[in-house]
Parts: C-alpha cells; sequence; structure tokens
C-alpha cells in the first residue's frame, strides 16, 4: 500500500487527535519520521518493522523513549487514516503469546528486540454496523482483515456465506467474472483453507457480480461478514468450574462464551457489574437477579495470570471504545504507593470517531489497493456526503445478530488499586477520572478499592442501558422519535438537551442519535418554505397516506362490526372471541405505527420538531423496527383466513348472523364487501414489501438508509412468503364468495380445489343471433349467465361447460362474427365472441389454461349445477320472455340473502362490456393508492381538493382523510388514463385525464413521483394485466 504522493489535506487535519507527539505539529512538505522525531526533541531513534493489512511491510523511525502512540500515529498518517482508533498493533513476545501494543507506554519497554519483533496493524475494535465505518479506506482495511480471517480459517462459516464472501473478494481484485481467469486467480490464490471444494460455488456467486465496484464488493462484504457469529471473535481457552473446555471473547456487547466454535452464553454489559482477575482465575460478578437462582460470580480458570490480564485489558478497552462518550481522563499519581494495575483506555471512541468524522469536512484521498487489479477512482466515496454528514444509527436487525446489544452507553470510571472500574454515572472522587452523567433518578454508587492485586472492573447498576434502570434500558430514542428496541413510543422530551451545550441524556445512544444542537430561526424558516424534493420522501409519503386507509379499513372489523354485532342477538360467542382477538392487536400495533410515520413526516418536512437537528429524513429505521414488531403479530395474521372461513360457516347456518352481516354490508362505512376488510392485514404485508423495494431501488448502496430498508425488506419477504400460501388460498375463497352474491340458481358454487380464472362479457351466438352474457371461467367449468331485472340485480345461470374435454378453435371465418371462436365440449358446442381482438386473445388464453389444469386432474368433477342442465338451460328462443318471468317471481331465499349489488366488478364489466381475471385482481391487491388530488371535470373551471382511494378497480372520493366513508366512487374498468393534449387548455404539471365515452375526469397531483404512481396504479385497472404481466397469481409474489 503506497503513500500518495499528492495529499489534499494534512495528516493533522485529517487525523484530529489530540496529543498525537508530531502528529499535530506535521507541517506540509515534513515526512512523518521527522515531524516526530521534531516533537519528541531529537535523539536516537530505532527502526520498527510493520506489516500492513495487504501483507506489505513498512519500516518507521521512532525515538527510543517514544510512547507507542507516536508509532501507531506514524502508521495512521502513513495510511492517511483518520478512523484509526478501530485498528491496534498486535505482536508476538517471547513467550508467544500475543499481545497489544499499549499506546501509553513506551514502546521499547513492550518490544524486548525490535530487531526480531514484527508488529501486526489489525482490526481490533469490530463494529457491530459496517456503515458506521464512514471512509472508504476504512471499509477496504476491514475487508482486507476478513479476507485474513477466512484465510487462516478463525472466521467459522457455513459453505454459502464463504463462497459469497471470497466471491466479492475476487470481484474486488479481478473485476467481472471471467472464467478462464477468475479460475486461474482461484488456482494461484488460497482464500479459504477448503476451497477446492466449493471452487464451482465461488464462481456461480462471482458470475452474479457483473458491474460491481471493488468500494461496494468491499460493502457487501462487510455485509455479509458482520451476520456471522464469529465475526470478529478472538478466542481464549478457559475452563469452567467443572474443568470444561470453553472459550472467553469479548465484542462490543460484553463478554461471550464459547464451547468450540458455538456461542452457548453471553454476558452483557447492562448485566457484569465487575470483571477482574485474580492469578489464573477470570471472574465475571454479574447484577443480583432474585428471578436467577444462580451464582452471582462466574469463574473461569486460564492458562496463566497473564493470560487472565490479556483478556481483561481488551474487555476494559472495548468496554470503553464502544461505550463511553469520551477517552477515560488518567487517574492522579499516587503520593506514596500504588496498588495494582494502571492501565487505561488510551485513544478516541467510537462516539469520538463519528463525531469527528461527521463534524469535519474532509477530502476524499485517494489510495491504492495492493491486490486489485481493477481501475476505480477511490478518491470518490461510495458514501455521499449528507451519508458522511449524518450519525450512522444502529437497527434492530443488527440487534438481533450480535445478540441483543444494550442501545445505550455505560459511562467509565478509571481503576484504583488493581480495579478497572466501568461506572455509568461516577461522582467526582479522589480517583480523577471523567463524569459521565447519570441516569435520572440513579445515585453514584461508591467507589471500591481492590487490595488484591488483581485487575477488575466494576458497573454501575442503575446505569443507563441497564435493565433496572428508573428510565428504563432498552427504550432507546432517536432523534427524539421514539423508541428503537422497547415497546411504546417516545418523545423528544425524553432527550433532554441541557442547556449551555450541555452533553445529551446518556439515554440517547451515541451511535443512534445527532448531536441535538439548536437550529437558527434564519435556517428553519428557510428550511419550511423549501418543500422536500427527494425521492425517498414522497416514497413514505405513500406509506402515510396508505397507512391512514388501511388503519380505517381496519376500524370496519374492530369497531363497526362489533357495534353491529353488539346490536343483534344469535351471533356466536366463539366467533366474536375470535375475531376480536385476531383483528385487535393488530389494529392497536398499527394506531403506534401510524403516529410514528406521521411524526417522521413531520420532521422531515419541518412541521414538528424543527428546532432540533436531527436525522429525521429517512424512514427505513422506522420501518424496520415496525416491520419487527409486526413479525410478532404472525400469530394473529394467521387466524385471519380461519375467521373468514368461520364467519361464512355461521352465515350459512344461521340466518340472524346472515341478516347482520348483511345489514353491515349496506351501511356507507362498509364501502367494500365485508370480506375484503378481513383479508386487509394480509394485503397490507403487499403494500410493506413493494414500498421497500422502491426505496431500496431508489437508495445507493451506500446511503445510510439502505441498510435498514434492505433489512425490513428481508423481514416483510419472510413474513409475506411465510403467509403467502394462506393468502392466495383465502382470496380465491373470497372471491368465490362474492361471485356467490352475485350469481342465482346456483348452490355448490365453493367446493374444494375450485379456483376462479376470469369473469367478464361475451355475446354468445344463437337462433336469434349474438346475445350478451356473462361467462364465469373456474379452473374446472366455465359458467354463463345473464343479469337479471329483479332488485337482487344477480346474475341467472343458463348452464355451464366443464372443461374436461374441451376443445377451442377459433372461428371467425366460419360463422362470419369478428371476434369470435367455438368451445367444442363432451354434451354441446358454443359460438361465442368477444368485443375486440385483445378481449378474444385474452378468453382463448385462460380458457386454454384452465382446460390444461382439468386434464390434470385425476377425475372429471361433478356437474356445477345444483340441478340438472336440461332443467336449466334455457331455449334461446324464448328465453327473453323466461328469464323475465323467471326473475320477477325469484325465489325468496335469493332476495333475502342480497341487497343491492349493482356496483360490483360483476356488474360493471356487464355495463362496460370488459372482463377481468383473478391476475388482475391479485394486482389491484397490491396497487392500493391514497392521497390527495384536486379534481377536476371537463367543463368546470376550478379545481377541488379530495382525498382519493384507490382500491378494487375504483377511486373512492373523500373530503379529508379523517371521513368515515366516502362521499362518491368511480369504477375504472373500461376508463382509459392519458395525459391532456394542448387543445384541452389545461396549463397545470401533473395532471393526467380519465375519459370513458363521453365521460372526461381530470387529476392533479402534486409531485412527479404521485403522479407515476397514479398513472401506474390507474393503468393496472384500467388496462388488463393478462397483456403484459405474468400469467399465474404464482409470479406475483
Amino acid at each position: 500500500m503506497a503513500e500518495p504522493a499528492d495529499r489534499p489535506s494534512t495528516a493533522g487535519q485529517r487525523l484530529g487527535a489530540p496529543e498525537s507527539f508530531g502528529v499535530s505539529t506535521l507541517e506540509p512538505g515534513l515526512r512523518p519520521q521527522a515531524a516526530a522525531a521534531a516533537a519528541a526533541g531529537g535523539g536516537r531513534h530505532v527502526s520498527i518493522r510493520v506489516q500492513m493489512l495487504d501483507d506489505t511491510q513498512e519500516v518507521f523511525q521512532i525515538p527510543q523513549r517514544s510512547p507507542g502512540k507516536v508509532l501507531f500515529d506514524q502508521i495512521c498518517v502513513h495510511l492517511n487514516l483518520v478512523e484509526g482508533d478501530y485498528f491496534g498493533l498486535e505482536y508476538t513476545d517471547q513467550r508467544k503469546m500475543t499481545l497489544w501494543l499499549d499506546l501509553l507506554k513506551p514502546t521499547l519497554k513492550q518490544i524486548r528486540r525490535p530487531k526480531n519483533t514484527i508488529l501486526r496493524f489489525v482490526v481490533k475494535f469490530f463494529p457491530p454496523d459496517h456503515t458506521q465505518l464512514m471512509e472508504e479506506l476504512t471499509r477496504y482495511l476491514f475487508a482486507l482483515q476478513i479476507k485474513r480471517d477466512l484465510a487462516c480459517g478463525r472466521l467459522i462459516c457455513n459453505d454459502t456465506s464463504a463462497a459469497l464472501m471470497v466471491s466479492h473478494i475476487i470481484q474486488s481484485e479481478i473485476g467481472d467474472f471471467d472464467e478462464t481467469q477468475s479460475w486461474q486467480h482461484l488456482l494461484h490464490n488460497k482464500y479459504l483453507p477448503d476451497q477446492d471444494a466449493i471452487r464451482d460455488k465461488i464462481t456461480e456467486c462471482h458470475r452474479k457480480h457483473v458491474g460491481q465496484t471493488p468500494a461496494v464488493s468491499d460493502y457487501q462484504l462487510l455485509e455479509i461478514a458482520r451476520r456471522l457469529e464469529m465475526f470478529g471473535i478472538r478466542l481464549h481457552p478457559a475452563k469452567d468450574r467443572e474443568g470444561t473446555k470453553l472459550s472467553l471473547a469479548v465484542a462490543h456487547t460484553g463478554v461471550l462464551v464459547f464451547q468450540g466454535y458455538t456461542k452457548i452464553n453471553a454476558f452483557n454489559w447492562s448485566k457484569v457489574r465487575k470483571l477482574s482477575f485474580k492469578r489464573k482465575r477470570f471472574l465475571i460478578k454479574l447484577r443480583a437477579d432474585p428471578a436467577n437462582a444462580h451464582h452471582d460470580t462466574l469463574e473461569f480458570a486460564m492458562a496463566s495470570r497473564d493470560c487472565c490480564k490479556i483478556f481483561w485489558k481488551i474487555c476494559v478497552e472495548y468496554h470503553a471504545f464502544f461505550r463511553l462518550f469520551e477517552e477515560p481522563k488518567p487517574k492522579p499519581k499516587p503520593i506514596l504507593f500504588t496498588r495494582g494495575s494502571s492501565f487505561r483506555f488510551s485513544g478516541r471512541t467510537q462516539k469520538q470517531i463519528i463525531d469527528y468524522v461527521k463534524d469535519s469536512e474532509l477530502k476524499k484521498v485517494p489510495f491504492e489497493r495492493k491486490h486489485s487489479k481493477v481501475l476505480s477512482n477511490s478518491s470518490v466515496s461510495p458514501q455521499s456526503s449528507s451519508f458522511r454528514s449524518q450519525v450512522p444509527k444502529e437497527s434492530a436487525i443488527s440487534v438481533q445478530v450480535v445478540d441483543q446489544p444494550d442501545s445505550a452507553r455505560l459511562g467509565h470510571a478509571p481503576e484504583s488499586n488493581g480495579s478497572k472500574e466501568l461506572a455509568a454515572a461516577a461522582a467526582a472522587s479522589a480517583n480523577g477520572f471523567h463524569d459521565i452523567p447519570a441516569a435520572p433518578g440513579s445515585d453514584p454508587p461508591p467507589s471500591r478499592q481492590n487490595h488484591n492485586g488483581s485487575g477488575s472492573a466494576f458497573l454501575n447498576p442503575d446505569s443507563p442501558g441497564s435493565e433496572d434502570s428508573p428510565v428504563g434500558g432498552p427504550h432507546v430514542v432517536v432523534n427524539g422519535n421514539g423508541p428503537v428496541n422497547g415497546q411504546g413510543s417516545g418523545c423528544a422530551g425524553i432527550l433532554g438537551p441541557g442547556p449551555e451545550g450541555q452533553q445529551l441524556s446518556p439515554l440517547t445512544s451515541p451511535l443512534l442519535t445527532d448531536a441535538g444542537c439548536i437550529r437558527n430561526d434564519d435556517e428553519e424558516e428557510a428550511r419550511r418554505k423549501k418543500f422536500p424534493t427527494d425521492k425517498a420522501y414522497f416514497i413514505a409519503k405513500e406509506l402515510l397516506t396508505t397507512e391512514r386507509t388501511y388503519l380505517k379499513d381496519l376500524q370496519v372489523v374492530t369497531e363497526s362490526f362489533r357495534g353491529f354485532v353488539g346490536k343483534g342477538e344469535g351471533f356466536p360467542e366463539s366467533l366474536k372471541t375470535l375475531i376480536s382477538s385476531s383483528y385487535d392487536p393488530v389494529h392497536k400495533f398499527h394506531q403506534g405505527f401510524l403516529k410514528e410515520v406521521e411524526q417522521r413526516l413531520a420532521q422531515w418536512e419541518g412541521r414538528s420538531n424543527a428546532h432540533i437537528k436531527g436525522d429525521y429524513q429517512r424512514i427505513g429505521d422506522v420501518l424496520l423496527k415496525n416491520i419487527q414488531g409486526l413479525r410478532q403479530l404472525t400469530v394473529h395474521l394467521q387466524k385471519h383466513s380461519e375467521c373468514l372461513v368461520e364467519l361464512e360457516r355461521a352465515c350459512r347456518s344461521n340466518r340472524k348472523v346472515e341478516a347482520l352481516c348483511r345489514d353491515l354490508e349496506q351501511q356507507r362505512v362498509c364501502y367494500l364487501p365485508f370480506n375484503i376488510f378481513l383479508l386487509r392485514p394480509l394485503h397490507r404485508l403487499l403494500h410493506y414489501k413493494l414500498i421497500l423495494e422502491r426505496l431500496c431501488k431508489h437508495y445507493p448502496p451506500t446511503h445510510e438508509d439502505f441498510r435498514d430498508c434492505r433489512a425490513a425488506l428481508a423481514d416483510i419477504s419472510e413474513v409475506a412468503l411465510q403467509l403467502q400460501g394462506t393468502m392466495m388460498k383465502m382470496e380465491n375463497f373470497q372471491k368465490l364468495l362474492e361471485l356467490r352474491k352475485d350469481l342465482t340458481g346456483i348452490d355448490n358454487l365453493i367446493i374444494p380445489g375450485r379456483e376462479f380464472i376470469r369473469l367478464g362479457c361475451l355475446s354468445k351466438l344463437s337462433g336469434k343471433g349474438l346475445q350478451q352474457r356473462m361467462f364465469f371461467l373456474f379452473s374446472d367449468s366455465l359458467v354463463y349467465t345473464s343479469r337479471g331485472m329483479t332488485p337482487s340485480n344477480q346474475f341467472k345461470v343458463h348452464g355451464q361447460l366443464p372443461l374436461y374435454g374441451m376443445t377451442i378453435r377459433e372461428s371467425e371465418e366460419e360463422w362470419g362474427v369478428p371476434h369470435s371462436f367455438t368451445l367444442f365440449g363432451q354434451r354441446q358446442s358454443v359460438v361465442v365472441a368477444a368485443s375486440c381482438a385483445a378481449e378474444m386473445e385474452q378468453w382463448v388464453e385462460d380458457i386454454r389454461m384452465a382446460i390444461d389444469l382439468a386434464e390434470q386432474s385425476s377425475s372429471q368433477n361433478a356437474d356445477l349445477l345444483s340441478t340438472s342442465l336440461t332443467d336449466n338451460k334455457l331455449s334461446e328462443d324464448g328465453g327473453a320472455e323466461l328469464e323475465s318471468e323467471e326473475e320477477l317471481c325469484g325465489s325468496r331465499s335469493s332476495l333475502e340473502r342480497q341487497g343491492h349489488r349493482g356496483n360490483t366488478t360483476v356488474h360493471v364489466c356487464w355495463h362496460r362490456n370488459t372482463s377481468v381475471s383473478m391476475v388482475d385482481f391479485s394486482i389491484a391487491v397490491e396497487n392500493q393508492l391514497s392521497g390527495n388530488l384536486l379534481r377536476k371535470f371537463k367543463n368546470s373551471n376550478g379545481w377541488q381538493k379530495l382525498w382519493v382511494v384507490f382500491t378494487n378497480f375504483s377511486l373512492f372520493f373523500y373530503k379529508s382523510h379523517q371521513d368515515d366513508y366516502p362521499l362518491a366512487s368511480l369504477p375504472l374498468l373500461g376508463y382509459s388514463v392519458t395525459v391532456p393534449s394542448e387543445s384541452e387548455n389545461i396549463h397545470k404539471d401533473y395532471v393526467f385525464k380519465l375519459h370513458f365515452k363521453s365521460h372526461v375526469y381530470y387529476f392533479r397531483s402534486e409531485s412527479e413521483y404521485n403522479f407515476e404512481r397514479w398513472m401506474e396504479v390507474i393503468r393496472s385497472a384500467t388496462c388488463s394485466a393478462s397483456r403484459s404481466l405474468p400469467s399465474t397469481r404464482k409470479d406475483l409474489y
């Protein structure tokens, strides 16, 4: 790794480290060695060899009496590395023990034979989230560390993860896949101990990385590695009290216990009160837990006292680095005697690193990738400036991976008399350590002395982040918006930024929030005037608007339905309990979710808490937190299908229940069939998935919100996949229920294995010519009907054609009828004609598919109709008169079952002479949309602002989103959506036009994104999906 000749900034400006012994006084043009010598006041120098992560060796000149920090700073200057505090220098002493170089002690007192010792510059502190690494160079060095750990067998993982990680390493080194080059590269380079066994899998993964830059490859490599249990783990052999061989390790969460390569226990920092060692025994003292009857002190035997001390030191450093706000101050020197170890953490904490990089406008500096043959401009970081200027945030997905880390940090108190005290709220005491504000209501514990000559560490039981804290450790506030890991909602007041620039409460994790500085009035006023233009904002706003509609739909089930069944008698109590227990928790959860989304959008727009500068221009963290909460409700979502089935069963067996449901559907609040509201929670999962897919597509991989969105997308995809089978079955079942209400003369429509495929208008050729008929295609039969003239508006079944053994043939030339085709059944043949060529193509395609399904079934299904075909089949000569007479004298049961149903999808298809398939219904489920639109009629002058909801192939109009029921609706089947022409004199932006025959409507949206979304979803309703979208429903999920 060579040093660039021309640097845009001096190393002192980039490092920003206090008391750098030569780094801060480095002048432009001076070599690091010369500067260090000048700072140290001259004298004899010694050469130290350091092996870098790219396997190169560099020689550095340091004064003989200089501390280790001088050498370490020289290395950081040489690499031009800003985030150097994540790294350390390790070496092997004469006892063959691996040690970390203490930056406060003289280097030559630690390395007895500098000529024979090679120090290794490696990663020392592994953060839980690689997006906390701001610079590309830092991520590159971490990638080199992972590469080394894989090669030596330290990073244990399965073959799939290993192959994927190696493929990213190869992509960064040789670029896009070339079979010969990649194969040769694998032959000459060893990335895994058993690389040959999975070589084919590596090359297969490498094929998929075409166009991926080295920076992106590093990012993807870290994304995979951080999820592994052994990521960043350095095992220290030990034994428990029974003599069982174990290994101890430390991570940012606390102390871990491994048996082999399996983690068997973890002691979180919030539960550890004291870490100490005495001779060969390493002691972990836990805070008292009344619910736990085990010993509060755990003892592990290590090989020697030195092994204990080495592990104790790295524990102290890990705790300080990840959980303190700033570097602990040194204790005052004792007057007479010294007792215990004087060791303390030296360097910047992770909080200080993030704050420094965030607040400093550092220039991108090019660096050389030693092993990479890919030409890339490394001076351009994949992270945008906005990403660098914001504090990276730890998401809930990383919490799962790293074994539930605390979201708030503990303070740090120094060691006294051989003990290391880690107290979050240490009072000003004789040890001279820096005070950290304590949690409200907590008292600082007294300083403890240890005279046994061993090291120890104390944790305050009332410290922020601990489970016993009065304010509740798990409840972490992000930018004042609400808790990340806890339940319930947070508020900005919890942050409590003190006056006169005082530090925020330790409740707010440095990793999760901004500094909380005050925004001046001019800046705020300018921001309020500037409307957000980022596409991510409008995607987040779509989430908000559709969530409002979804919550209203849930209220139909939890409030309106409950009110109706409460008034009536005879409704089964078991069914009431089932529906309430299944939907009430979901409704309550989404109420909280909606509040969080509203608050985030208000902050994004500058309408709420705008005086607090925070990282609020994102939505992925809110989605990730709530989707993980939604996963806990999967057991309730799985019962929704049971609710639908049990309700239908109750309606068929109890006329009172049927009447209650019918009366409910007559209410204006129930603007859709009630069964659709029961399936809304399952449909909403698909909406979240599509919103997250758009966010992930919009964000670059290095955007700060990309990781949260991708993690949320993975979670919601898993839930949707888990419920996919139930969702498809219930959609089909619900559609059969709706069709049963629209049809008369049929009793056994719903039978196991029957699937709905398409419904629509076709003209049937008879002795009187072409007559309009409504056709219903199922997986086993084709039913044709005509529309009744009675108040029930039901369709009377004329007959059916079993699909088993049916053939189809185009017969336009034979009969002289445009767009006609003949269906040849086993008992009869039917000639039908479609309204256009496209309609005919869709019908023929779906009928042939249905015939194939019927042929694959083991046996021919029973007749669909409840009576014989000869009884129901009408003579085409006297059909009209017979139909009218039967419909006027329709059965009482049919009329009682049915209220007015003149606006269902079946009736719209009848009036507009079109058809709809099950694929179209599935797409309509996904393409639901809500929001404000301005509406204008063809001959009107003004625009009217309305809240518009698109669902079920229709637009529903409200005065505002707070209204309980729509004012009007507009079915869109048969409509065309276009952009107004110049001749229409619509001189406005983002306007689209809906027209059907002489009916014309204009709608105006607020942004280009909203305009495109409305056009997209309306086209999905006005244009049949069969022309351009997948022909099977499974392809949609």
